[in-house]
């Protein structure tokens, strides 16, 4: 992202975000993905959507995140950056029964190529531990708690059609945070979504078979959505293919005791 383009999306995300831990139709909504990583964590990854964890009706709740957006987001956003916008139910290959999208587009009618768009997904990950909460100059946001969050991110990958780098790039970042008893707790997870344990691992080694395209799409995400300090220590020492390595090395370890912990 442009830097320009960049803080303007950060603001709006934050905007949108206070809204919603701040009105009723954000109870029990957990903040999660990347942009929690952002938001709570300082991450030095930007993340271009926001994600929740709902545990009830998905489209019900993705409706009344609309009304919502619409009526405090949009005018929000007119008075402090001059844009108009709209909200609405999301479409696409990104919208399923077990992902509900809010789709958000902000832009400025007379400067073409202003568009900006913040899709909000909403969806459901298997959670072990009591939701918790953070808070940030006053306000409260409720969100899983950080072992939940980095096994989100674990699963979501082992259980992705396609590699999504950005996962790999987040639990590069927040690895330290994985307990010690989180090869039992993926193999609880794994159970609880009917994912075979070693569906997961076959799944994790046809990803390692094509190291150098995803080794390539992580130094393309280190140049868009890392600040670029951040980025060049990372490639200072060894960029896409270090994190790359390394996340593999560390699901492979995971994914090995677990498969120990089940014979």
């Amino acid at each position: 992202m442009e830097n320009d383009t960049l803080a303007i999306v950060e603001r709006v995300q934050r905007l949108a975000a206070t809204i919603l831990a701040t009105h009723p139709v954000g109870h029990q909504l957990c903040l999660i993905g990347g942009f929690r990583y952002r938001l709570l964590n300082a991450s030095a990854r930007a993340s271009s959507d926001i994600d929740y964890h709902w545990e009830g009706d998905l489209q019900r709740k993705q409706v009344e995140i609309v009304d919502v957006l619409r009526s405090k987001l949009l005018p929000e956003v007119k008075r402090q950056f001059g844009y108009d916008g709209d909200v609405r139910p999301g479409a696409g290959p990104e919208e399923s029964p077990a992902v509900r999208i809010v789709a958000t587009a902000f832009y400025r009618v007379a400067e073409p190529g202003s568009r900006i768009e913040i899709p909000i997904e909403i969806t459901s990950v298997v959670r072990l531990d009591a939701p918790v909460v953070r808070t940030i100059a006053g306000t409260v946001f409720l969100t899983v708690s950080d072992a939940d969050m980095i096994e989100s991110k674990i699963l979501a990958l082992l259980n992705a059609r396609y590699c999504r780098v950005r996962d790999v790039l987040d639990i590069f970042l927040f690895q330290d945070v994985l307990l010690p008893d989180a090869p039992a707790r993926l193999s609880q997870k794994l159970r609880e979504l009917a994912i075979p344990l070693a569906d997961a691992i076959k799944k994790l080694d046809r990803f390692a078979l094509n190291r150098a395209v995803h080794v390539r799409e992580t130094e393309r995400l280190l140049g868009e959505q890392v600040a670029p300090a951040v980025t060049a220590n990372l490639r200072a020492a060894g960029g896409g293919a270090m994190v790359w390595d390394s996340v593999i090395r560390l699901l492979r370890d995971t994914l090995s005791k677990a498969q120990e912990l089940s014979l």
